[in-house]
């Protein structure tokens, strides 16, 4: 049977053939990165989203897929979107947005016409190219 998900889902193949691993980065192997990169052991993670070290191994190599409730605690303890852990290409971002209400305007943004949008892109890139200016230089007169 032939698959129906858009080509950028990650493939979560219920086991390797001769072991080879996907192409893609998979859905384990993101978890696997996160991790790592909190210096977590698999059984730190597994307290952290209330599960074991064998089901997170499980999952970092593809022999399992995580149910949805469980996936929802990896991508919250890990702080990252949902499809980011599980669409190929998706930008990384935090699990929840720490103001809810500038999230809903951006959202809100698409309503724009195209030279609106633009305009907006610029303001917003003006506004982080000077945050960042005052970050470098303030790190400099320290």
């Amino acid at each position: 049977m032939p698959s129906t998900l858009p080509a950028n889902v990650a493939k979560w193949p219920l086991e390797h053939p001769h072991g080879e691993a996907p192409t893609d980065m998979a859905l384990g192997e993101r978890i696997r990165q996160l991790r790592t990169e909190r210096g977590w052991s698999q059984d730190e993670l597994a307290g952290q989203v209330g599960s074991d070290a064998r089901a997170i191994s499980r999952y970092e190599n593809g022999r399992i897929t995580p149910s949805l409730d469980a996936l929802i605690r990896i991508a919250e303890v890990l702080n990252v979107s949902l499809d980011y852990l599980a669409v190929d290409g998706s930008p990384r971002r935090p699990f929840q947005v720490d103001d809810p209400g500038l999230a809903e305007q951006l959202a809100q943004a698409a309503e724009l016409s195209q030279e609106d949008r633009s305009s907006l892109l610029n303001v917003l890139d003006a506004l982080l190219t000077k945050t960042r200016v005052k970050a470098v230089i303030s790190g400099q007169a320290s």
